[in-house]
């Protein structure tokens, strides 16, 4: 029985079958889609690279590759891919320093777009190596698993599938001690099964994978360990339930007498909104002249709207200048007068069209960003999912984001937008953002903070400190059994809470706020977050704020046109 219901929760999960799948769909397996490892080798330094692994649907895709270096001299490798005909030319690279005599294992994580391309290994002094790769796709239908083939095959009672037989859905193997230690080689992936005792992980990979599953991640534990509350803090307190949501995710807690496994992870919908991750809009196909965005989308910063009635003003005052103007002025003053004014018309016009994008576009960063915050004030850390929409005249420099974050560009996309550096974290050297050209990236973050709500009691009264590091326009903290609506609050300002709203008056407050986001950011970003939609419990707290959000790229200097966050959590009670 325990193992009946092991694979159809998998199956579910991985949307291959029905909530309740028929024995004979059970017995066909899964396909294990974890390449195999070719090597190279020049001089003193061996490389050994794993080809055909299996790609997530959106995101990054984590190639494995260990380097050896064999002499007595440290060497510096730097790793770059670039994607085969008709996905551009962007790279994505990684400089590794590996000492004598040693041996790395180290992650470049490839845009999800790609499917083949060519991994070149540079090291000085050595002949450049070069590996052509393609990726394995499997759809929605793709999980990462860190644990041995046998446990994981016991723990979820599915055996590999033979030639002969359809897969249900690919899995890739990872080896836990060299799994990766970042946010991006986990983000695309449907679901990440743990199929070991969690306990026996190294402490940045269990980081990566909690942070994976408080972002939007699916994330199941085969078998948890007794101190699964301390290794995942955002669990309810005395809740045993085998699914629960965690942040913007959820976690499956499988063990191994209960009769219930991991499986209902990967239901998709097709909408690519079922990870709980932000889903950013793309530009058209190319076939498409006539959209802004992909799907008729209209586009969330309204500098990026090109002005078409003063253009049309232009262009018709020049038809008017030229046309009839020049004929008047040919009769009047002949036609040399027309040979030397339609040039100057001509001029005029061009200084007017660039005065126009000087003066009122700049060369500032336009940009509207858009956040939801679960604020986990016990651990001061801020688990964020934000889109942002960019649009500037000329390009900016370099963005850096920090290890426990990552940028997801729109999934749809018909090849890597940028360029990027994963030797320190994750940079965009170059692609960010093209000139005069609108640009959507979504945006995943932990990242430490020491933003919080302050609730103090003086006598009968309650007053509340705002110390989030931005203006709270409107917001609802429950206490007691009663919901209070918070005044409007400058940063560091504090005030007096008024008497509780009537339930009939005001039943979700959540619900509220997040309606007040827009029906444009449903898809982008609000759907299916039904932890941050629930009630709030006694202590918890909800509210909408302005500037630049909590997202990792709020240090850029932009022009801010709109900035609208919802920040969740509980709020610190201060002492009389």
């Amino acid at each position: 029985m325990a193992s009946v219901l092991t694979a159809a929760v998998l199956l579910v999960l991985l949307g291959s079958a029905p909530a309740v799948a028929d024995e004979e769909r059970v017995r066909s397996g899964y396909r294990n889609a974890s390449g195999k490892s070719e090597v190279l080798q020049e001089g003193t330094l061996r490389v050994s690279i794993r080809t055909g692994v299996l790609k997530p649907p959106r995101g990054y895709t984590p190639v494995e590759v260990v380097l050896q270096n064999t002499g007595p001299v440290p060497l510096q490798a730097r790793l770059s891919f670039e994607g085969h005909y008709g996905t551009g030319s962007r790279t994505s690279e990684r400089t590794v320093e590996v000492g004598p005599l040693a041996r790395v294992v180290t992650w470049l994580p490839l845009p999800a777009v790609l499917q083949a391309g060519n991994l070149t290994v540079d090291a000085p002094g050595l002949p450049r190596m070069v590996q052509p790769m393609y990726l394995d796709d499997a759809g929605e239908g793709a999980a990462l698993v860190l644990g041995k083939v046998k446990d994981f095959e016991k723990d979820v009672a599915l055996q590999e599938t033979q030639s002969e037989q359809e897969p249900l859905f690919a899995v890739r193997f990872l080896e836990e001690r060299e799994a990766p230690r970042d946010l991006s080689s986990y983000v695309g992936y449907p679901a990440v099964v743990v199929a070991m005792d969690a306990t026996q992980l190294p402490a940045d990979v269990w980081a990566a994978l909690e942070a994976y599953a408080a972002t939007g991640g699916r994330l199941v534990i085969t078998r948890p360990s007794r101190d699964v509350l301390e290794r995942l803090p955002l669990l309810p307190a005395g809740d045993r339930a085998r699914e629960l949501e965690y942040g913007f995710g959820r976690v499956w807690l499988g063990a191994q007498t209960g009769g219930y496994y991991p499986g209902m992870v990967l239901e998709p919908s097709g909408s690519g909104t079922d990870l709980g991750m932000v889903n950013p809009v793309g530009p058209p196909p190319r076939w498409e002249r006539g959209s802004a965005l992909r799907n008729g989308a209209a586009p969330l910063l309204e500098s990026a709207r090109a002005p078409v009635g003063r253009f049309l003003f232009l262009i018709f005052a020049f038809a008017l200048a030229v046309g009839p103007g020049g004929l008047m002025l040919a009769r009047r003053r002949g036609p040399v007068s027309v040979l030397v004014a339609v040039p100057l018309i001509s001029l005029v016009t061009c200084l007017a069209l660039v005065s126009w994008s000087v003066l009122v576009d700049g060369f500032a960063v336009h940009a509207a960003r858009y956040s939801l915050t679960w604020l986990d004030g016990e651990r001061s850390r801020a688990v964020t999912l934000g889109v942002g929409a960019w649009y500037a005249n000329l390009a900016p420099g370099s963005v850096k984001l920090p290890g426990s974050s990552t940028l997801l560009p729109p999934g749809d996309v018909e090849a890597p937008p940028a360029d990027l550096d994963w030797t320190e974290g994750l940079t965009v050297t170059d692609g960010f953002l093209t000139p005069r050209t609108y640009r959507e990236w979504g945006e995943v973050s932990v990242l430490p903070t020491r933003a919080r709500l302050v609730l103090r009691q003086e006598g009968k009264a309650l007053r509340v400190q705002n110390a989030l590091g931005a203006a709270i326009k409107e917001g609802y903290v429950r206490r007691g059994n009663a919901t209070y609506r918070l005044p409007p609050l400058m940063d560091g300002a504090e005030a007096a809470l008024q008497g509780p709203v009537p339930e009939s008056e005001m039943p979700h407050p959540t619900e509220v706020l997040m309606d007040q986001m827009g029906s444009a950011l449903s898809d982008r970003l609000l759907k299916n977050k039904g932890a941050f939609r629930a009630d709030l419990p006694d202590g918890g707290f909800i509210v909408l704020t302005g500037g630049t959000g909590m997202a990792p790229t709020s240090s850029m200097k932009v022009e801010l046109e709109a900035g609208v966050h919802l920040v969740r959590g509980q709020v610190r009670e201060a002492r009389p």
